[in-house]
C-alpha cells in the first residue's frame, strides 16, 4: 500500500516521521472499514493527511480532536516552542489555522472533521464507535492516561490503536505514551502488531 502524498508533506509542520505516517495510512486503509477513524493531536495536520488518505480509500471519515492551542512542551520557553505558530496578538499558539490549510490544499475536507474541543469535552460531545484510534496528544501522564481510558472503549473489536512517542528508553523520550502502551497491552485486550519508529501499533483482541 504506497502512500502518495497530495502535498508536499515537508513542508507540513509536525513530528511524524514519513515511515510512522506511511503505515498510519496503511492500518487506515486496511481496517478502517464500518466505522471511522480517530485521532488525538491534530497540530498543522500531517498525521490527519496520512490518516485522511487511507480513510478516503474506503469512503470513510477521520475525526481529528485538538484544542489547537498547544501541548505542553510547545508553549512560549518549553522545548517544542514554534514563534511561527503564534496568534495574531502574538499572546497563544494558534495551530488550527495551518491545520485546516493543511486540509484543505490536500483535498480532504470532504474526509476530515476537524473537532475543535479538548479530548474530554469531545468524548462527551461524540458518540460514535472507531475502527482506528491514533493517540499523539497531551504528553503529560495525566493527559496521556485520560485519552487511553476514554477512547480505547470506543475501539471496535479488532480495531486498530496508534500511539505516538513511545520510548522504552527514559533517555529518548517522555515516559506517558509508553506508560499507556504497556498499560493497554497489560490489559489483554490489546496485542502489538508493529514497531515503527516511536509509533506503536495495537489491535483490540477482546
Amino acid at each position: 500500500m504506497t502512500f502518495v502524498p497530495p502535498i508536499d508533506m515537508n513542508q507540513v509542520k509536525g513530528f511524524l516521521d514519513p515511515l510512522e505516517g506511511e503505515a498510519l495510512y496503511s492500518y487506515a486503509k486496511e481496517y478502517v472499514i464500518n466505522k471511522p477513524a480517530l485521532e488525538i493531536g491534530s497540530y498543522c495536520g500531517k498525521s490527519a493527511v496520512y490518516i485522511g488518505e487511507g480513510v478516503k480509500a474506503n469512503n470513510q471519515k477521520l475525526y481529528s480532536i485538538d484544542h489547537h492551542k498547544g501541548s505542553e512542551e510547545q508553549q512560549p520557553g518549553e522545548e517544542y516552542f514554534d514563534p511561527d505558530l503564534l496568534s495574531k496578538d502574538g499572546e497563544s499558539l494558534e495551530t488550527l489555522p495551518h491545520f485546516l490549510k493543511t486540509i484543505s490544499d490536500s483535498n480532504l475536507k470532504s474526509y476530515v472533521i476537524p473537532i475543535v474541543s479538548s479530548s474530554k469535552e469531545a468524548n462527551e460531545d461524540l458518540d460514535l464507535n472507531f475502527d482506528m484510534v491514533f493517540i499523539d496528544g497531551g504528553h503529560s501522564e495525566e493527559a496521556a492516561q485520560a485519552d487511553f481510558n476514554l477512547w480505547s472503549k470506543r475501539l471496535s473489536k479488532k480495531g486498530i490503536l496508534g500511539i505516538h512517542d513511545v520510548f522504552p528508553n527514559p533517555d529518548d523520550g517522555g515516559r506517558p505514551p509508553f506508560n499507556i502502551y504497556k498499560k493497554a497491552l497489560d490489559s489483554g485486550d490489546f496485542i502489538e502488531l508493529e514497531a515503527i519508529k516511536s509509533l506503536r501499533i495495537l489491535q483490540r483482541v477482546s
